[in-house]
Order: C-alpha cells, then sequence, then structure tokens
C-alpha cells in the first residue's frame, strides 16, 4: 500500500558546465521540484517598471507554484521577486545561463542571467501540512476571557477591541472596584514602545468618557524589558506576565 505521498529527492550539481546546469534546471521544472541556483548572474525585471541589476553573486530560488526569488547575502527580503503563477523556463545563449520567470496577468517577466554557475540543486518532496500558528495575540485575548481571573481577582471582560480615538482597545472590562480597564495584549517580550502605546489608549478612553473617570491600563506580556518596566511605573501602568499559551 502506498501514501501516495512522493519520497523526497534532492539532487545538487558543484560548479557544473552552463549546459549542465541547464539541463538540471529543466529537468526540475519539469518534475515541477523546488531549484536552487547560486553563482554570478545580472538581473532584469520589466513590468509595471523597469530594473536592473548588474553582475553580483546571488542565489536564485524557483518554486514549483511559480515563485521566483533572488536573494543577496544580506537581509531577509529578497532583491528582485516574481509571486506565484508565472511560467519558468531555461536555455543557454551567448555563453550564458538563461533563467526566466513570466506571468501574463499583469505581463512581467523577471530573466536572470548566470555568467557562472557554483551550484544547482533540485529538491522535489510534498508537504501536506499547513501552518499552524500557535502563542499570538489572539491566543491571549481567549485566555483571559475564558478566565478573566489569569488578569486579577474581580475583573470583567465588557467588550474587545474598543475603538478609541487612539485605536482599538484589545480588552476593555472592569475592575472589581468598578473602575474601566485597558488591556494591552502583546505575545512576547516588550520595550516601551508598548507601554507608549498602553498609555496613549488609557488617555484616549479618560478624554472619552466622563471628566472624573478613573482609567487602569494593564499590559499582558510574557515580560518586558527593565526600561518599559521603569517606564510603566513612571505612568502608573501595570504589568501581567502571561504566556499565550500554557
Amino acid at each position: 500500500m502506498t501514501s501516495g505521498i512522493r519520497p523526497p529527492q534532492a539532487t545538487t550539481l558543484e560548479r557544473p558546465a552552463l549546459e549542465d546546469a541547464r539541463e538540471a534546471i529543466a529537468d526540475g521544472i519539469e518534475r515541477e521540484a523546488m531549484i536552487t541556483v547560486f553563482g554570478r548572474c545580472s538581473v532584469d525585471y520589466d513590468g509595471r517598471a523597469s530594473s536592473r541589476l548588474e553582475a553580483g553573486d546571488r542565489h536564485l530560488m524557483l518554486k514549483p507554484d511559480g515563485a521566483a526569488l533572488v536573494h543577496t547575502d544580506e537581509g531577509q527580503q529578497p532583491v528582485n521577486w516574481q509571486p506565484p503563477g508565472c511560467e519558468h523556463a531555461v536555455r543557454c545563449e551567448d555563453g550564458a545561463l538563461v533563467v526566466e520567470s513570466v506571468r501574463s496577468s499583469p505581463d512581467e517577466q523577471l530573466v536572470v542571467s548566470f555568467e557562472a554557475v557554483l551550484q544547482v540543486s533540485t529538491f522535489a518532496g510534498s508537504d501536506p501540512t499547513e501552518l499552524s500558528v500557535v502563542g499570538t495575540e489572539e491566543d491571549l485575548r481567549r485566555r483571559i476571557l475564558e478566565e478573566p481571573t489569569l488578569l486579577e481577582a474581580g475583573f470583567t471582560p465588557l467588550a474587545t477591541e474598543r475603538d478609541t480615538p487612539a485605536g482599538a482597545v484589545d480588552i476593555y472590562g472592569e475592575d472589581s472596584a468598578g473602575r474601566s480597564v485597558v488591556v494591552e495584549l502583546k505575545r512576547r517580550r516588550v520595550g516601551p514602545d508598548a507601554v507608549s502605546q498602553l498609555r496613549r489608549y488609557v488617555d484616549a478612553l479618560e478624554r472619552d468618557l466622563h471628566a472624573d473617570a478613573s482609567v487602569r491600563g494593564i499590559l499582558v506580556a510574557p515580560s518586558v524589558t527593565d526600561r518599559a518596566d521603569r517606564l510603566l511605573a513612571r505612568h502608573g501602568l501595570e504589568f501581567v506576565a502571561l504566556e499565550p499559551t500554557e
């Protein structure tokens, strides 16, 4: 019995001749593999605008869904790219290995011309799972709404995403003494920016309510920096340490 999942396959050529690199890339495109090429190349884009990158050492990735990404050795974003839905093609021309990624709507073309190829790799496999994100601010919100005492005894949530002139408050509620409480949620360790954001919400809500309203501000996150802790104390704001998930 077979599961229907393709066994993973990987092939790599180091310092291949341009024709060998072309054959490997063409085979990868035909097999719907993920393909990476590293070498010295220039990059031309023509579509909604036009651009050109002169020769440099770069990494090209072609994905079977039609996406193409060109990376340098700096930063996390590609210096040029094409979205899913493109058609990939490869040829040798005038002493260069030319890889094209083209889509028709809108009309765009990315052309990467390698004068030298140091490595070509193709990876064929399957990944049927979807990304499952855990530890989000929504997880924090759900924990507090389901168990308000995690924030403090006597806290009563009244609304989520309550609008204020400074933006939407994550959770709005009342404490055991009937005072309004603004709760700002962060899923990871935070610094002064989060404190400033909470203070803006508290100030906006105080202006929005009657003149003698007392509004508390509580920042909820796994942890805060020392500077953020000092800023909380300076502005009379509070902090509750809470992880998004148990």
